[in-house]
């Protein structure tokens, strides 16, 4: 018994220690971005929260993370949108419609989307993807052009849409494989009381199997929006630079943080990476306050699960 209770302490002691090494690098990733950001937020002539302006190698530097913001946050976001009902579309099928072995290797299929690296997407959104946008952009501009978002006079293949769907594709196979995970876990009994009381399958899954899986649901749709807000090589291969927000998604132009970082930094001065690392401080502060609202969202869900 004590040798069982002090194996106890020790794994007990381990686990706090790991919590506490995770947020001392957190909080030292933290003060690194604080102090390199501070010299350059020093010499900025602008406002750093609502200009639209981004120069920080001019003299004086003026800079601001509006425009980048808005193109960070827009495109995650519609890639969430577009992203999460196909992905739960995908792992709903392989976890209660799809045969065994066809599910077996669908499964390997969506994981390994999720292994394929950044630039090969952005190679495929910048060589195919992007030159059969425009078209789209066109049409949508036609029907839903009464829609500020759709509107605009001269859509084109290289706007914030066409880099919310490369974002959509990347963060898909993420949001289908915890899904799917999720969705395995609901207590068969649950399931099979629902088809015993006469529920048609579709039934059975949204009497049974969303309501228990909808914390988990939530909590992919969360992480594969953290992913799509760092997302950089992709972006920075698709989306063509253009200076000031633009409300028309379908227009050619915008900027994200993690883009303007991967275009700017090579050719920055002393200032001009300050200004980068601080707009890094930014996006580092929105990805850690999405990722503390997922868990709350699954926090609220625990007792039900």
């Amino acid at each position: 018994m004590s040798t069982g209770r002090a194996g106890d302490r020790i794994f007990a002691g381990a686990a706090r220690g790991s919590g506490i090494i995770v947020l001392g690098i957190v909080a030292a990733i933290a003060a690194f971005l604080v102090w390199k950001a501070i010299p350059a937020l020093q010499d900025n002539e602008a406002n750093f929260l609502t200009s639209e302006e981004w120069n920080p190698n001019a003299a004086p530097p003026e800079f601001g993370i509006a425009q980048l913001a808005f193109g960070t946050v827009v495109s995650s976001l519609l890639a969430m949108l577009i992203a999460t009902p196909v992905a739960i579309g995908i792992a709903l099928f392989i976890s209660f419609y799809s045969p065994r072995r066809l599910a077996t290797g669908l499964g390997y299929i969506v994981d390994l989307l999720a292994a394929v690296p950044s630039i090969v997407y952005g190679l495929w959104g910048l060589i195919f993807l992007s030159q059969h946008m425009e078209g789209i952009s066109k049409f949508l501009n036609s029907v839903l052009g009464w829609i500020p978002l759709f509107g605009g006079d001269s859509p084109g293949k290289n706007s914030i849409f066409t880099a919310s769907v490369v974002l959509a594709i990347m963060i898909l196979p993420i949001i289908s494989s915890i899904s799917r995970e999720v969705f395995l876990q609901v207590p068969q009994p649950n399931v099979e009381a629902a088809l015993a009381l006469g529920a048609t399958r579709w039934e059975m899954i949204r009497m049974s199997v969303l309501p228990y899986g909808r914390s988990g649901m939530i909590g992919a749709s969360m992480l594969g929006l953290g992913r799509a807000m760092g997302e950089t090589i992709a972006v920075a291969m698709v989306l063509t630079f253009v200076p000031g927000i633009n409300w028309h998604l379908l227009e050619n132009g915008g900027s994200t943080f993690a883009a303007n970082i991967a275009n700017s930094f090579a050719e920055a001065s002393t200032t001009g990476r300050g200004a980068l690392i601080a707009s890094g401080l930014v996006l580092f502060v929105i990805t850690l306050v999405v990722n503390m609202a997922a868990r709350a969202v699954v926090a609220r869900r625990k007792e039900f699960v």
